[in-house]
């Protein structure tokens, strides 16, 4: 009983102390808020930075949002119980691998998806494979490998929901996330 109590007593103390670390800027916008390494000229100056890359890397992450851009193409899609890309997705990786040697403090994810045919633990594996295709695509172009990070979720998060071959051709995909 009284280990029990004293137990109570210790986790109550450290969640207290880990909670009073110091008081909230509420008032401060992004741009007032101090940014380690920032001077207050430049803490004055800039705005918030899209993705947390930084300031020369913001104006860099603009070409993501350009749909003129193949950096624009996020979604890499797949031929049925295949993880090889398709021809018409190889620009698209190209830019993202030249994108990512470019900019090497960006993280970028690769999920992996499968259509819902197949046992849950093979479509899982084939979206793992179909990811790991793209990373490695990215790597053999100069991307940093821990630059990049690849998660399947198989069958589980479909973009379409039914049951015909357009479906699944949505479902089949590897998508790109920074």
């Amino acid at each position: 009983m009284i280990k029990r109590l004293l137990l109570i007593i210790l986790a109550s103390s450290l969640l207290a102390a880990c909670s009073a670390t110091g008081k909230k800027d509420e008032g401060a916008t992004v741009e007032q808020r101090n940014i380690p390494g920032q001077t207050d000229d430049a803490a004055a100056s800039s705005s918030a930075q899209a993705y947390g890359t930084g300031f020369d890397a913001a104006t860099s992450m603009l070409a993501l949002d350009d749909p003129q851009s193949p950096l624009s193409v996020r979604i890499i899609y797949f031929d049925y119980d295949s993880s090889t890309v398709l021809p018409q997705f190889r620009n698209a990786i190209e830019a993202h691998a030249a994108f990512l040697v470019a900019n090497p403090n960006v993280i970028l994810s690769m999920e992996g998806h499968a259509d819902e045919r197949g046992s849950r633990e093979y479509n899982l594996a084939l979206g793992e494979r179909r990811a790991i295709t793209v990373k490695r695509q990215m790597l053999l172009l100069g991307a940093s490998a821990s630059q990049t990070r690849t998660i399947s979720y198989g069958e589980e998060r479909p973009v379409e929901e039914g049951h015909d071959e357009y479906v699944w051709s949505q479902n089949r995909r590897v998508e790109l996330i920074y």
